[in-house]
């Protein structure tokens, strides 16, 4: 789309926000404030350390 505003999936933004206050206990703000490719590589990391436990 050019010149529009593409946003980001409410629901996954949600399950983000809850997977990283889980797992580390940053508030709302914290991970709110968190650029989206960052926020995303948190809950990848967050995925690895689950599934090799």
């Amino acid at each position: 789309m050019v010149g529009g505003v593409v946003s980001y999936p409410s629901e996954q933004l949600q399950e983000e926000v809850a997977c990283i206050a889980f797992h580390f206990h940053w508030s709302l703000e914290e991970i709110l404030n968190l650029e989206h490719n960052s926020r995303h590589n948190w809950v990848v990391e967050i995925d690895k350390i689950k599934h090799t436990n």
